[in-house]
C-alpha cells in the first residue's frame, strides 16, 4: 500500500468503527489528493462522502482558524475529529487556537474536558510550491506542552500511528512529508496499532547511529547501504514520533555505536535533530568517541527555483559525509590495512 493509501484506510477504519469520528477541512468531499477517496485512491477505498454522508465528511471555509477552533469545540462536546489542513505551512494561520486552546484547554478546565482531535498536515517540501507552502513547521510545534507530534516515515507506520492518534484523548498533529506519499510498504488489511513514543530500529548496525526524521528516513537508510560497503555498519533508527519521543532507543543505541548522525527535513537552529543531539550529549556524552552531526535544511527561506530549493535539504550525500566525518579514525584504519 502506498504511504498516501494507509493514510485513507486508517480514516476508513476508525470512520467505520466509531461514528464519533468525523472528517473536516478544505475540499475534503472531493479531495484531490485521495486521503477521503477522491483522486488516485478512489477506486482502492471509495468515496467517503458516499459511504458516510456529509454529516461526517465536511467541507469547510478556507479558514484555518476557524477549522482549528471548530474541531477544537467539537472534541471537547464528544466528538473525534479529523482536521485536513493540507499545506503544514497554513497551520501558522490558526497558532492560537493549537497553543493557547488545543494544547492548554485540560490544563485550563482542571482535567474535565479531554481534546481528542488530530490535525494532519502535509510538508510539500522539494516540489517546488515556494516558500509560503514548503515549510516543515513541527520543531516549533515540539515547543509547545500538551500537543503530540507524529511523523510517519512509511505506509505501515502511518495506517498504525494515525489510528493511534484517533483513539488518543489530546491533540495530536500529524506531519505527513509529501515526497514518501507514494512510497509502497506491506500494510495488513487488519487493524493494529502503533503506539506513541516507541522508536523504530530500519537496520540493525554497531559503528554509528543514524537517526532519521521523516522524509530524511529514506536517505538515511541509502547512505547506510553506501557505508555498508566501506566497511561502516550504520544502525539507522526512525523515531516516528517526535512527542512523546524514544529517547531511550536513541541513547541505547548510542551507547552502543558511540557515534551519532541526525538527519532531518526542517531547519538546523531549535530542530528536532538538535533535541535529540541535546539528550544524547547528556545521557550518552562518555560514550561519544566523534562529536555528533546534524544534516539539516539551511536555515533559509526556501527558494522557489527547482535548482536552488534542492540544496537546501538533507541527501544522501551529505547524510554520507556526515558519516564519514564522525567515522573518519575508522575508515582510515581501514584505508591503511588495505593499502
Amino acid at each position: 500500500m502506498t504511504y498516501i493509501g494507509a493514510i485513507g484506510a486508517a480514516q476508513q477504519e476508525a470512520m467505520s468503527a466509531d461514528p464519533r469520528v468525523i472528517i473536516i477541512g478544505e475540499d475534503v468531499e472531493a479531495n484531490v489528493y485521495g486521503t477521503t477517496g477522491g483522486g488516485k485512491q478512489r477506486a482502492e477505498q471509495g468515496d467517503f462522502v458516499q459511504q458516510f454522508g456529509k454529516n461526517r465528511i465536511r467541507n469547510t471555509p478556507i479558514s484555518e482558524e476557524a477549522i482549528v477552533g471548530t474541531a477544537i469545540g467539537a472534541a471537547m462536546t464528544g466528538l473525534r475529529p479529523i482536521v485536513d489542513l493540507s499545506y503544514s505551512s497554513f497551520l501558522y494561520m490558526a497558532m492560537d487556537q493549537f497553543v493557547n486552546q488545543a494544547a492548554k484547554n485540560r490544563y485550563m478546565f482542571g482535567g474535565q474536558s479531554s481534546i481528542p482531535v488530530v490535525f494532519r498536515s502535509a510538508m510539500f517540501y522539494g516540489l517546488n510550491t515556494g516558500a509560503h507552502h514548503s515549510d516543515r513547521p513541527y520543531p516549533m510545534f515540539m515547543n509547545v506542552p500538551g500537543l503530540k507530534i507524529m511523523a510517519p516515515a512509511s505506509a505501515y507506520d502511518a495506517k498504525g500511528l494515525l489510528r493511534s492518534a484517533i483513539d488518543s484523548d489530546d491533540p495530536v498533529l500529524t506531519f505527513e512529508a509529501v515526497p514518501l506519499w507514494g512510497a509502497k510498504e506491506e500494510v495488513p488489511d487488519e487493524e493494529y496499532r502503533i503506539p506513541f513514543g516507541v522508536a523504530r530500529t530500519r537496520r540493525e548496525g554497531c559503528d554509528v547511529t543514524v537517526v532519521g526524521v521523516s522524509g530524511s528516513l529514506p536517505l538515511a537508510l541509502q547512505a547506510a547501504e553506501d557505508m555498508a560497503a566501506r566497511g561502516v555498519s550504520c544502525e539507522v533508527i526512525d523515531p516516528r514520533t517526535l512527542v512523546p519521543l524514544d529517547t531511550g532507543t536513541i541513547v541505547r543505541s548510542v551507547l552502543k555505536t558511540g557515534r551519532l548522525v541526525i538527519a532531518e527535513p526542517a531547519h538546523r537552529t531549535c530542530g528536532a535533530a538538535a533535541e535529540i543531539a541535546a539528550v544524547v550529549a547528556d545521557k550518552a556524552q562518555h560514550a561519544l568517541v566523534a562529536p555528533i552531526k546534524r544534516v539539516c535544511a539551511l536555515n533559509m527561506q526556501v527558494p522557489f527555483s527547482p535548482a536552488l530549493e534542492a540544496q537546501i535539504y538533507p541527501t544522501r550525500e551529505r547524510i554520507v559525509a556526515a558519516i564519514e566525518a564522525v567515522c573518519a579514525d575508522q575508515l582510515n584504519a581501514e584505508n591503511r590495512r588495505v593499502g
